[in-house]
């Protein structure tokens, strides 16, 4: 863990082990400083991403918890009683099953936030049944909207689904139900759903849509690649510009810059007028052809031109405005990004570094240490039935 103060810091959080979005909200909220303890299975499932190199995993405290063994879940509600939030990933059913359910849960600590990661929700005919990021946002109408027009829809690894419209609304929800707890006494059961946080990102889309300012069809809007003015571009080395010049004045920054020094020419279709977007396309398209990424982001850089080199994920540590900000860091040789977002105690002071991430464990590494801390006195006993381990 860091030892630097985050707004969440003096916040304890039980983490029950999983995959995907609940390891990240426990990873935002330890980046925001709050103590999060994950409770890993004995052996556990295959992890996605190498122990040593799961980013999700840091910054926490790590015990081995068997949820099978008689006194496994006993070790949980405990901790639960002494914590402020918890956070679990099963399918409905499963927590109440292995005795760590809400209800048990708040019947040892009615303050307690209990929060709920599932990618089709606690309720509904698909509750019980597995899936993952890509059912979860095709359902929403999310991955019908991405893509190019006449093509099929393209999957957005599982930013959208899992971290975004998962991960980001269970850790918002739980915020949300420390705060109500601290006002009330009461805590909350957090139900947060891939398909309804995915659903959500989708707001100002459906209001579009209601207005007649938004085609339900791939690649025809204004912001799906539909305009020129919005589009990514291949340049002479095989590497992409991405253009966001939706508003008029920088638009013209935009062409300006593009044309330059020979001037935009005069027969340049209007902006908004769709009949001549295909030859807005083609001519933006010869003319990023013509240097490279580099020399177009020398062009570019620092006007309001809208334009921006396409970085890949080995390329973008060092691009010039996320170095200056620290956005990504490196910590025991691994590369990865900062926390997120920063806080500054005192308001129109100068802005602040993000706060280090603390440091990956292994499973079981805490094990001991983090009982011991929170009251248990039988940690040996535990240790010799099995119920717990020490890595």
């Amino acid at each position: 863990m860091t030892d630097a103060a985050g707004p969440l810091t003096g916040v304890r959080v039980v983490e029950l082990a999983g995959i995907g979005p609940g390891p990240f909200c426990g990873m935002l909220l330890a980046d925001l400083g709050a103590e999060v303890i994950r409770v890993d299975r004995p052996g556990g499932p295959p992890s996605p991403v190498p122990l040593d190199k799961d980013v999700t995993s840091r910054g926490k405290r790590r015990i081995v918890v068997d949820l099978k063994h008689p006194r496994g879940a006993e070790v949980v509600l405990r901790l639960a009683a002494s914590s402020d939030a918890l956070i679990e990933g099963y399918r409905p059913g499963v927590a109440e099953r292995l005795g760590v359910g809400p209800a048990d849960c708040l019947a040892r600590n009615p303050r307690l936030v209990y929060g709920r990661m599932t990618g089709w929700g606690q309720d509904g005919p698909l509750s019980g049944a597995a899936g993952h990021d890509i059912a979860y946002i095709a359902v929403t109408g999310a991955l019908h909207a991405i893509g190019r027009a006449g093509g099929p829809p393209q999957v957005p690894v599982n930013y959208l689904g899992d971290f975004g419209g998962g991960a980001l609304f269970l850790a918002l929800g739980v915020a949300a139900g420390l705060f109500s707890a601290r006002q009330t006494g009461r805590g909350q059961v957090v139900d947060a759903a891939i398909v309804d946080g995915t659903a959500m990102l989708q707001a100002m889309t459906y209001g579009l849509l209601a207005d007649g300012a938004w085609t339900d069809s791939r690649g025809v809007n204004r912001l799906d690649t539909g305009a020129p003015f919005y589009d990514v571009y291949a340049t002479s080395d095989g590497s992409y510009m991405a253009v966001g010049a939706l508003e008029p004045q920088f638009y013209a920054e935009f062409t300006r810059l593009l044309f330059a020094p020979e001037g935009v020419p005069a027969d340049l279709p209007p902006q908004y007028d769709r009949a001549g977007w295909p030859s807005l396309r083609e001519r933006f398209a010869a003319r990023f052809a013509e240097r490279s990424a580099d020399q177009w982001a020398k062009i570019f850089s620092g006007t309001d031109a809208c334009v921006a080199p396409v970085r890949t994920m080995t390329e973008a540590p060092a691009d010039p405005q996320l170095a200056a900000r620290g956005t990504f860091v490196t910590v025991d040789g691994l590369v990865q990004p900062a926390p997120a977002p920063r806080f500054s105690p005192v308001p129109g002071s100068a802005p602040i570094a993000a706060l280090p991430p603390g440091r990956i464990a292994r499973p079981g590494a805490h094990t001991r240490e983090v009982l011991t801390a929170v009251g248990f006195d039988d940690v040996d006993d535990l240790l010799g039935s099995g119920a717990i381990w020490q890595a």
